[in-house]
């Protein structure tokens, strides 16, 4: 006897929608039939059944210029299950004072109290040959992808093309994923160079201070360091068309690359840095033009875009005071709880994308890239049991205070949105209950990954 039975909903894969009901025995998918019952059932009838969404970049309790990150592991993951998320990819926080692996078992520790589950990226900064050990010793605890920085030098966060080279060679032996942040430092700095007073003074002046030819730049160095290592490398928070025609560029030449854009480059413009309240949509990279976000929808219609995440990194309006200029802010938005709305309604309700690119680009192919899947990311006999109802008839407006993030805040204030999460279900056990979290924290898992050779995404 099936001990949950999802039934009568109209199940979304990655290629197309069926009609049936999913069955599930303790945390697993049993069954995938119409016709099934079990002990306990719930009516799906009407809704769309996801496969439990995975947003891979997130910063839980991130320390940011003096401040940290408003949502906690639990504040941030029930807001994660609020909008249908179930897994998250977190990041270690690097340092050159102590190792990766250090730096895990910190971070496992503030992790604790997730309510779903979730894997990490090892975060490395001081990097320099001779820390290879490292690497491999993170490999083995479980963590298989490696963020690093082009930027942020004065921070100590940035490595150069030397170091990128050596860590690269190494991570291609461990069969893993060099994960990057790619904007080209000199560039930033020779804009900064030149800024006015009054140029600092303005929160448009981000968007020139860190154009979009620095990700393009960034990208195409980066993209053929890793061609050179043989390395698989996955670009985060692609901004701008440009950056991605560097993609492009880079995968004519056989390079494996991914590639990630969030919902704030396909929704918003450098326009909102002119509001009154423009100095809260401060973000890395910064808002772009509206041609971007057109080449942007486009690239995830192409595939060419292989996954959407959310870089959330929210903060209060409090911690987002203006305090006179441009580069004297926390950068970061909240996202995680709005990932899987802002794609139906922006994308699916409006025509741009079809509801099962959903589940290619926030579950199947995050699962596929970051070595998660077959388990995560769908809905199959085997996979762990973690579910999102979907009610795609309700209409509803974004408000910052009816939502579950730990902020007073949401980039898209009073929008008007169709289709909301009513029931999410992690391992077997409904941790959303109309639409209200109701599981206990601490409940989420660490997910220790094994190798994600072969699990890129196929073109």
């Amino acid at each position: 006897m099936l001990d949950l039975v999802i039934r009568g909903g109209t199940i979304v894969t990655s290629s197309s929608t069926v009609s049936a009901d999913v069955g599930i025995v303790g945390e697993t998918i049993a069954a995938v039939a119409p016709g099934l019952s079990g002990r306990r059932e719930i009516d799906a009838e009407g809704l769309l059944v996801f496969p439990g969404l995975i947003d891979a970049h997130t910063h839980m309790a991130l320390p940011v210029g003096g401040t940290r990150s408003s949502d906690d592991f639990l504040s941030g993951t029930r807001a994660a299950a609020c909008g249908g998320v179930t897994t998250i990819i977190d990041f270690t926080a690097g340092s050159p004072d102590r190792t990766i692996v250090q730096a895990l078992d910190e971070r496992l520790v503030e992790a604790k109290d997730a309510v779903v589950d979730y894997a990490l990226h090892g975060e490395v900064v001081g990097w320099r040959p001779g820390r290879e050990r490292e690497l491999h010793e993170a490999a083995a605890r479980g963590v298989t992808s490696f963020k690093f920085y082009t930027a942020y030098e004065a921070s100590g966060r940035r490595t150069g093309s030397d170091g990128l080279r050596a860590a690269f060679r190494e991570i291609s032996l461990l069969d893993a994923v060099a994960v990057v942040h790619a904007e080209d430092e000199g560039l930033i700095r020779s804009i900064a160079s030149r800024l006015t007073a009054d140029e600092r003074a303005r929160m448009r002046t981000l968007a020139t201070a860190r154009p979009d030819l620095a990700e393009q730049a960034a990208i195409s160095t980066v993209t053929r360091l890793a061609h050179d290592a043989v390395c698989r490398v996955h670009i985060v928070h692609v901004s701008s068309r440009i950056g991605l025609d560097a993609v492009r560029a880079a995968r004519a030449e056989r390079c494996a690359v991914t590639v990630e854009t969030c919902p704030q480059y396909l929704l918003l413009t450098r326009e909102v840095y002119d509001r009154e309240d423009g100095h809260l949509f401060a973000a890395s990279p910064p808002l772009r033009e509206d041609a971007d976000r057109a080449a942007l929808w486009g690239g995830l219609r192409s595939h060419d875009i292989d996954l959407m995440a959310t870089d959330h990194c929210p903060f209060t309006r409090d911690q987002k005071a203006w305090r006179g200029t441009f580069d004297d802010l926390p950068y970061g938005l909240p996202g995680v709880e709005t990932l899987l709305p802002l794609l139906y309604s922006e994308g699916v309700a409006t025509g741009r994308l079809a509801v099962h690119d959903i589940v290619r680009l926030a579950a199947e192919g995050p699962a596929k890239i970051y070595g998660l899947y077959p388990k995560k990311g769908a809905i199959d006999v085997g996979a762990d049991a973690d579910l999102v109802l979907f009610d795609p008839s309700v209409a509803w407006r974004v408000e910052a205070a009816r939502l579950h993030m730990a902020t007073d805040f949401s980039p898209y204030e009073a929008w008007a949105m169709t289709g909301c999460v009513t029931t999410t279900i992690s391992r077997g056990e409904t941790i959303v209950d109309g639409g209200e979290p109701c599981a206990r924290g601490g409940r989420g898992r660490f997910l220790a990954r094994g190798s994600t050779a072969g699990s890129a995404v196929a073109r």
